[in-house]
Order: C-alpha cells, then structure tokens, then sequence
C-alpha cells in the first residue's frame, strides 16, 4: 500500500479546522442519539463512532470535534460509544452499530492489532469504516475505507531531533542526558511511534536512557510512574513523556519531591519534553515547565466530514491522511529541525517559541 499525503480534497476543510485550532461502552456516555440509525430522513447520515474513552484532554478535544461537527444541524446523526479503554468494548460497539445498519463507521482504535473479524463484518455488511487517529494493523487493508490521522513517528523524529540540537546549543554531552521515557497506552500507535522516534535519537546520539514504563496516557498514572522513576534514578535529568497529562502528573510528582523543572540541568532542573499541545499544554510550556511540546492536532471532525462527503459522492479517498502539525518551545534556542516522516521523507519543520497570544488563538 503506497502511503501518500493528505489529499486536495481535504485542503479546505483542513484550513477551517487549522484557523480555529492548529491519542462495547455504553452509547449513553455521550450518544448524539441511543437509537437506531432510523432518523426520520433518508437525507440523515447516521454515523457510528467508537472512540477510546476520555483518557486525556486531547481526547476531549477530539471527541468534542467529532460532536460538534456530525450534529442534527449538519445533517448526521451520530452514535457516540465510549470504550473507556478497553479494545473489546469498541468490538461490541461496531457490532452494534452494524446491526443498527449505521452509513459509515469511525474507529479510534485503542491498540493496532486485534481487529480482523470485526471490520471483516463491517466490511461483509457493505459499511465503510474510517480509522481516526491511531493506525490498525490488519491482514487486508481493503477491511478499512481510510485514516485519518498523526504521524507519530515523525512526531518522536522532531522530539529527538530538537533534544539533539537544544542539548548542542547548551554544550551538554550526550552521554551527560539521562533519560526516562514515561510511554503512552502500550501498542497504541501513539505509543509506538514517539517510543521509536526517542530510541532512534538515543541510538544515534549516544544518551544515556534509564527507564521506560508506560503510563498510560494519564495523568494520574505518568505520577505515579514518574513517584517510582525518581525512587529508583538519583541522576534523571530529561523525562519524555508521551503526551501532555502524563506531563502534568511527571511534573507534579518531581515537584512533590522538592527538584525543578526547567531548562538549566546543570544547575539540577529537569527538562521535560511532551506531545499533543494542549491548552493546558502550552501553557506549561509558556511557564518553563515543559520545554519542548509536539502538536497532535485532535481537531479530526472536518477532516473525517470531507472523506464522507467525497465517498456520497462516490469519488476515490486517499487511503492514509496525514496531518500537518507544528513544534512549540519555550524559548528560540532551536530555530527548526531536520526530520524523516513515514514516508521516508526528508522535511526541515519550524520551531515556534510559545506566546500567550498563541495560546489564545487555539480551539484546543
């Protein structure tokens, strides 16, 4: 399957949802309607969206994009399931909305493997499915319409790279960078990807990596994994945290242990790196407590709408989208960095110092 970035027909709806912005339960957790796709209209588009849980405020944000944009008002009537977590709640809910006999499905997928039977229904009932976010890995991609989505490993390259470039500029010997890496939801493509990217920056560079151990996306868990981590390592001066709640909690739990965050290691601070830039996220970068945070735009809802609509119209859809995103830091050190996507490609990406008034400019 040849991998090809995102198509015209997305521009437009990438570029409102850019200007405004820039990881089976039960249906009541947020269900636009707890019936059957019987809406009243032959005009209503009835879509099926299974997503993770509410793990992370980029999740939130995702759902509420998805929400907001397959409203009544719009035209669609959406059946929201959360999975809180779990791959076979989602299993359940597509099962489900099969039998509802749903227009389309939309599957955040909570890990990549694991999903062959399942979509093999879907696809056997003749209902595209579009993967949101996270990848799947299947044994026959025609089991899937499309994904939309990050590129996670290029998100970890630009991670790596801008640790490399910052370290250089501060004269810091690699093997003088002891790093823990507090992962997301082990399997994930999230997780995969950012895991990657560090050990690729570890490997190339020579730091010293202490420790991974996954936590989970959450914020309570990246605390309680970060409370261990400084039991057990006297030296920790870097933390990769695999999104921005695992953030909070790491920087809540060195605080708690009477160490800094910061950007002086040599004067005994931390320097923690995140992913998603939330509004919570940035803010923290502005502050100094988070000084590299990697965009993992959650704002899919537009995005998935013009793949539907291209597909009413019976038109073809790229099969991977991909989304552009941005690097934020909380000072000009590092101007960009060099770094390789999925697709083997070889790209230079700005780095954009974080100001309030960025902040305020953002949906999310």
């Amino acid at each position: 399957m040849k991998k090809r970035l995102l198509s015209v027909l997305l521009c437009s709806a990438m570029v409102a949802a850019m200007a405004v912005g820039c990881g089976g339960g039960s249906s009541d957790s947020g269900s636009s309607d707890e019936g059957g796709s019987d809406s009243g209209s032959s005009d209503v588009i009835t879509i099926g969206f299974s997503q993770v849980g509410a793990e992370s405020d980029w999740r939130t944000a995702n759902s509420e994009s998805m929400q907001d944009t397959f409203s009544e008002e719009n035209g669609y009537n959406l059946i929201f399931d959360d999975a809180q977590q779990k791959q076979e709640n989602q299993i359940t809910a597509i099962r489900n909305f099969i039998n509802q006999e749903v227009d389309y499905i939309l599957l955040a997928p909570v890990t990549e493997t694991g999903w062959d039977t399942v979509l093999q229904e879907a696809y056997d009932a003749d209902i595209p499915v579009i993967i949101v976010d996270r990848m799947v890995e299947v044994s026959n991609d025609d089991l899937y319409t499309t994904w939309i989505g990050t590129d996670s490993l290029l998100e970890g390259r630009k991670a790596a790279e801008w640790l490399n470039a910052y370290a250089t500029a501060k004269g810091w010997a690699p093997e003088d960078l002891h790093i823990v890496d507090i992962q997301g939801t082990i399997g994930s493509t999230a997780q995969i990807g950012r895991t990657q990217g560090l050990e690729e920056g570890v490997e190339k560079y020579g730091w010293d990596l202490l420790a991974q151990q996954t936590g989970e996306f959450t914020q309570a868990k990246g605390q309680e994994v970060m409370e261990s981590l400084l039991k057990q390592y006297d030296n920790i001066n870097v933390v990769y945290c695999e999104n921005d709640n695992e953030a909070f909690g790491a920087i809540d739990a060195i605080e708690a242990a009477g160490k800094t965050v910061g950007t002086d290691i040599e004067a005994g601070e931390i320097l923690v790196i995140s992913f998603d830039t939330t509004n919570a996220g940035l803010t923290d970068v502005l502050n100094g407590k988070i000084v590299c945070d990697v965009e993992c735009n959650p704002l899919h809802g537009p995005r998935a709408e013009a793949l539907i609509q291209a597909l009413e119209n019976g038109e073809e859809v790229e099969k991977l989208n991909y989304v552009d995103e941005e690097i934020f830091a909380f000072d000009n050190t590092v101007e960009s960095v060099t770094a390789v996507n999925s697709l083997d490609e070889e790209g230079e990406y700005a780095v954009t110092p974080i100001t309030q008034e960025i902040i305020d400019g953002r949906a999310y």
